[in-house]
């Protein structure tokens, strides 16, 4: 039997790679029953570029993957408030967080309500941001 019962990550998932992909299946490794949110675009706008692939195809290709249980389209960031919502019990997110001002205080808020936070490893040799560029700057 696996360790939590319902884990939940999120994410752009813009130009989906296989770093997104190694995120999903590590993090079914730990629930049984795996939500995967889409950040909304309006969302993504806040801290990055638009994406280029609107939310409900973002939300289409992740809920399509086998180890995706839930795919949902996020309104906002707050973790505390998103565990109101899908009451999980294990948050994942990449190691590249780790430290971070912001998931430091998820991390605080969530144990506050018995949410475990998992930092899994990112994947280093491939992002959307570096996608975005080698497209913009014509390379194949």
């Amino acid at each position: 039997m696996k360790k939590y019962k319902i884990g939940y990550t999120d994410g752009t998932y813009d130009l989906f790679h296989i770093g997104h992909l190694n995120i999903i299946e590590a993090a079914k490794q730990y629930c049984e029953y795996l939500i995967v949110a889409v950040h909304g675009d309006e969302v993504v706008k806040e801290r990055k570029p638009a994406p280029i692939i609107g939310e409900e195809d973002r939300r289409r290709i992740v809920a399509a993957i086998k180890d995706v249980d839930q795919a949902e389209i996020t309104r906002f960031r707050d973790k505390k408030k998103l565990w109101e919502l899908y009451h999980f019990d294990v948050i994942f997110i990449g190691d590249d967080y780790k430290g971070t001002k912001w998931w430091n205080q998820f991390e605080k808020e969530l144990n506050e309500v018995g949410v475990d936070v998992i930092y899994l490893p990112y994947t280093q040799s491939v992002s959307t941001t570096k996608i975005r560029q080698r497209i913009l700057a014509g390379e194949g």
